[in-house]
């Protein structure tokens, strides 16, 4: 037994501060606490947020292992919103599985994730510590989402699609200076370094040791006739793509170890208007260029709020069947529902048993997780 259920470490940065609110506003009960640098800035966040008063605080810098390893010994799972973690999250990731500490991020830099998992791997499954990357946006609707059309292609069909097509109808969300940092500091290393460059380009990069089938590229727009629509390239895919593919490794490639993925974004419009629309979409890169907000922003309340996601899945049987699954979420994808997601991903990761490892959400708890998402973050999951 530790003293805290859940301790988020990051909680005064723009989504860590939403992921404490989270917790204070729905769990008010749980032994949780919040951490950070600054513990000026923890005391006015906690007041702001309207967190009881005898929230505890906790001080650790990311370059300070020992106080790292000191906060990792009184949680079973630490939640980390600092980014960029190939800058920040390294010594607290090893901490983590050296107490045998549950761990979730926010995590979309994949040449780090792979980094850590050659490093790390080994620890955390001798200290039994769980350590899950990518537990927002990206991945988790994407990841459960191929999860749960396979499931639905295995009831049905008694084998999994080989093929699955993600193809996002509707989204409506920003993006907060985190997120710019991330991009720009994976960009700015896979430049400085061909083998990261590699790492990014390849599919199977968090499959250590599997190379699979070629994958669609997703880089230019196209008639997907499966739609009926023009599709155009997804930011999201590059670490979705990788997220998937992993969890099906982990799974002992139960996908199949010929499966193919991909995402894309339906362009409104028929016709010319379609295309027109899905080529203006590729030219758009959204953390492209060198400004864009500084880390701490993101969208306001009213902004999440208003936000959402409609996902759609689409499995093709070797037959011409089809079988399909939509995801969809009532709040800005990237940070009113991240937030609630991570935070329901602790959660459930300290209910549900497992063997440590650096391993996926959905690869360890698929079900539970899907059902509380269902339950307490606004997420639906519907096959047909």
């Amino acid at each position: 037994m530790r003293e805290f259920d859940i301790i988020v470490y990051g909680a005064t940065g723009y989504t860590g501060r939403l992921v404490a609110e989270y917790l204070a506003t729905h769990y008010p009960d749980r032994k949780w606490a919040m951490a950070g640098r600054s513990l000026t800035k923890l005391e006015q966040v906690r007041a702001e947020i309207g967190a009881a008063a005898d929230v505890p605080l906790i001080t650790a810098n990311a370059d300070d292992p020992s106080a790292l390893k000191a906060m990792c010994e009184r949680a079973q799972v630490i939640i980390t919103t600092v980014g960029p973690y190939q800058t920040h999250g390294e010594a607290l990731l090893a901490a983590c599985a050296a107490t045998g500490t549950g761990y979730a991020d926010l995590c979309g830099e994949p040449a780090w994730m792979r980094q850590m998992i050659d490093k790390y791997d080994a620890a955390a499954k001798a200290s039994g510590a769980r350590i899950l990357f990518s537990c927002g946006f990206d991945s988790i609707p994407f990841d459960l989402g191929v999860w749960t059309l396979q499931q639905a292609a295995q009831a049905k069909f008694g084998h999994a699609a080989p093929r699955v097509k993600c193809r996002i109808r509707k989204m409506q969300g920003t993006f907060s200076g985190g997120t710019f940092a991330s991009a720009k500091a994976t960009m700015a290393a896979a430049a400085r370094d061909m083998s990261i460059l590699k790492l990014m380009i390849d599919p199977f990069a968090l499959a250590p040791g599997f190379d699979g089938p070629a994958q669609p590229k997703g880089m230019l727009p196209e008639y997907d006739a499966a739609v009926g629509a023009w599709v155009a390239p997804f930011v999201m895919a590059a670490i979705n793509t990788k997220n998937v593919h992993r969890t099906n490794a982990l799974l002992g490639h139960a996908y199949g170890t010929d499966f193919v993925y991909d995402e894309m974004m339906i362009a409104p419009g028929l016709g010319d208007i379609g295309k027109a629309a899905a080529e203006a979409i590729a030219r758009m890169n959204p953390i492209g260029g060198d400004k864009g907000p500084a880390p701490g922003e993101g969208p306001t309340k009213e902004e999440r709020e208003a936000g959402y996601y409609d996902i759609l899945f689409i499995g093709e049987m070797p037959g011409g069947e089809r079988v399909e699954a939509v995801v969809t979420g009532d709040r800005d994808p990237g940070y009113g529902s991240t937030s609630k997601m991570i935070a329901e991903t602790a959660l459930c990761l300290i209910e549900q048993p497992g063997a440590g490892g650096i391993t996926t959400p959905t690869a360890l708890m698929a079900a539970p997780l899907r059902a509380r998402l269902e339950a307490k973050a606004g997420l639906t999951f519907v096959t047909n």
